[in-house]
């Protein structure tokens, strides 16, 4: 994946991909946490660093609804959504609202040609629901 985008190969980027791959919608202090648990010392502005390279070159999706801080994923190759639980902010990603990308129509473009929707639905996740039922 990091020579098809024509980034080189190194263990940051390795470990980064890794991480993120087997965390979706994880938070930079998350990851710099995981990625030193498999590489030991390594500092923030690197995997800062990692993290905009992967973005910049498609690798990565970087999300940050409304109240929270960026999360990062490797969904990239779809328009997806996500589910935000308001109490313990899990993040769930959710196929297209309907229809062929960008999933949804825009009552006027303003002349803009729309490649992407981007829509967050925010409600209580199943643990919480339960957790909030009254007894």
């Amino acid at each position: 994946m990091l020579r098809d985008a024509a980034l080189r190969v190194t263990a940051p980027r390795l470990a980064v991909l890794t991480v993120v791959h087997d965390h979706p919608h994880s938070d930079t202090d998350t990851i710099i946490g995981q990625v030193r648990e498999t590489l030991g010392a390594v500092s923030h502005q690197a995997v800062y660093d990692v993290l905009r390279a992967l973005t910049t070159a498609g690798l990565l999706r970087r999300i940050q609804p409304t109240g929270s801080v960026a999360r990062y994923e490797t969904r990239v190759a779809d328009n997806h959504h996500h589910l935000v639980c308001r109490s313990c902010g899990v993040i769930t990603d959710v196929d297209c609202a309907a229809g062929p990308a960008p999933c949804l129509t825009a009552a006027d473009d303003h002349g803009f040609t729309i490649e992407e929707a981007e829509v967050i639905y925010w409600g209580l996740c199943p643990a919480c629901s339960s957790s909030s039922s009254p007894t």
